[in-house]
């Protein structure tokens, strides 16, 4: 077993229930799609462990690509977001 990638799985699959949790007691986007993107992240470190990696190698392109989109996006919401001290 990889070390690496089953940490980052780990830490992505805790990502995902906080902003899951965030979003439902504050009802703030943002953390819910960061959990979406490290939601997609975790999908490509699973299948790394599960040695799916080599079969689903176009696949992981697409699905870490949207991850990185799904960043992209949350970041050009808050950077056009009126400015708010909370």
């Amino acid at each position: 077993m990889d070390t690496i990638t089953a940490t980052n799985f780990i830490l992505c699959v805790v990502i995902v229930v906080l902003g899951i949790m965030v979003y439902g007691r504050k009802k703030v986007a943002m953390p819910l799609l960061v959990g979406i993107a490290f939601g997609l992240f975790g999908i490509s470190h699973l299948v790394n462990l599960l040695g799916f990696a080599r079969a689903w190698e176009s696949s992981l392109v697409v699905i870490r690509t949207l991850g990185y989109l799904v960043v992209i996006y949350a970041l050009f919401r808050l950077a056009l977001a009126p400015y708010s001290k909370t």
